[in-house]
């Protein structure tokens, strides 16, 4: 069961990276094995965000990881760069409770929005995002770099047209 969100350390590294394999895993479903043989960040990466304040990770009961988010700073904006759950714990408003926290970390630091780019067809991602408010931007929207890491997920594999950035605008 959840118990709540911490900021992540550096011992739990291993339990992110297992989390993101196993949350990976559904994409087989969806015809995007590529996505869920991509590698983890690795320890060295998390070390990074967690260096920065910019991890923050769900725990159960026992303390143990289910869920963890990556944020960055991008266009002004808090840009979540990765959300993982469990997938025996996802249902259970993990997702949003950490998306949260990326939103009190946004607005602790002046930001105005929260910022993503994720499928847009591929049901937990585009349309669970528009459940909790996030809106599709038009191209036109997109800053510099936003653009710059669509871009760079372009160059990656990532099929442009099945992708689309997404922003949540912060309570004023």
């Amino acid at each position: 069961m959840f118990a709540g969100i911490r900021s992540a350390t550096s011992s739990d590294s291993p339990a992110l990276r297992q989390i993101e394999r196993d949350a990976g895993e559904r994409f087989r479903d969806v015809g995007l094995a590529d996505i869920a043989d991509h590698d983890p960040p690795s320890e060295a990466a998390l070390a990074q965000y967690e260096a920065g304040g910019r991890s923050w990770v769900a725990v159960d009961e026992a303390g143990a990881p289910v869920g963890y988010v990556l944020a960055d700073e991008v266009d002004d904006n808090a840009h979540i760069e990765q959300v993982s759950v469990r997938p025996d714990h996802q249902g259970q408003g993990i997702g949003r409770a950490l998306i949260d926290r990326v939103g009190a970390w946004a607005a602790a630091g002046g930001r105005s929005a929260l910022t993503l780019s994720t499928f847009s067809d591929v049901p937990w991602n585009a349309p669970l995002y528009r459940h909790l408010g996030f809106r599709d931007l038009t191209p036109s929207q997109v800053g510099p770099e936003l653009q710059a890491r669509c871009a760079e997920e372009a160059r990656f594999g990532l099929d442009p047209a099945t992708r689309v950035c997404m922003r949540l605008d912060q309570p004023a």
